[in-house]
């Protein structure tokens, strides 16, 4: 099992699969590495890399002011280090698109290109209220069928979606211990996001998008996401009318990658790295 140290000792997992184009992965707020399973089979010569931020999914717990976006960032360029590689491509999911849109900023040096998946410079507050509406509280159901009935039924921005995916969905984020579910991430993430992080969880990122120019950019929108707007969409494409852009319908927040539209956006993006 893959880990490494962060600088302030932290024990951290990834993961290292591929030979090719360095692109690490970079998940959504609460979630892990293990998202962009849907995506790998869909990418050719690419060596992908998936960062569990500390706190989530197989990475050690860590003091909850720790839990922001200027630390994770710091841990993703250690882990560049830490693999010997000097300039990565990132693919971002929600939170992780904004990590990348700060190294954009702090160490473009760093970036051979970004991917943005249902994240933008403007952030919708009736996405960012849902998310705290569940953030670090324990899931209500007992076992997987409960949890998976649920998510099917309260998804109700995707269409199209197969049981399947929605049990697949629940394995991968969810827990099971004796007194019922459990989160695959710290608690204590919601202290993080709504004693810091959330003052400034929807900032002016404009700035940070603009960062990304001179970089191969491509995002990619839920069609009905209620985080990334059609009209944040029209204007960051305004903002890069070079940008790669795909709208993928029956999704919200977030598309899981595997769509014909996303796929296709992907790879028209890596092989403009290449």
């Amino acid at each position: 099992m893959p880990r490494f140290n962060a600088s302030d000792g932290l024990s951290l997992h990834y993961t290292d699969e591929g030979t090719g184009l360095p692109l690490l992965c970079l998940a959504g707020l609460t979630r892990d590495g293990r998202d962009f399973d849907y995506v790998a089979p869909h990418l050719d010569g690419v060596r992908m890399i998936r960062l569990d931020y500390r706190g989530r999914g197989q990475s050690d717990w860590a003091p909850h002011a720790t839990y922001s976006i200027p630390v994770e960032g710091r841990d993703a360029l250690e882990l560049l280090d830490h693999l010997g590689i000097e300039k990565a491509a990132i693919l971002g999911t929600s939170r992780g698109g904004v990590i990348a849109m700060v190294l954009a900023a702090t160490a473009k040096d760093r970036l051979l290109g970004v991917a943005l998946n249902d994240i933008g410079p403007d952030i919708a507050a009736e996405g960012l209220e849902f998310i705290k509406s569940y953030l670090g509280r324990t899931p209500p159901w007992q076992t997987l069928d409960e949890a998976q009935a649920a998510l099917a039924a309260g998804m109700v921005r995707f269409a199209n979606v197969p049981d399947s995916r929605w049990r697949e969905e629940v394995e991968r984020h969810l827990r099971v211990t004796e007194e019922g579910l459990a989160l695959t991430y710290d608690p204590k993430l919601r202290d993080a996001v709504l004693e810091g992080d959330g003052a400034n969880l929807a900032p002016d990122l404009w700035p940070f998008f603009d960062a990304l120019a001179g970089l191969p950019l491509c995002a990619i929108r839920g069609a009905n996401s209620d985080l990334l707007s059609a009209e944040t969409f029209d204007a960051m494409r305004t903002r890069r009318p070079d940008m790669i852009a795909a709208n993928v319908p029956d999704r919200g927040h977030i598309p899981f990658l595997d769509e014909p539209e996303s796929i296709d956006a992907l790879n028209r993006w890596l092989a403009m790295l290449r």
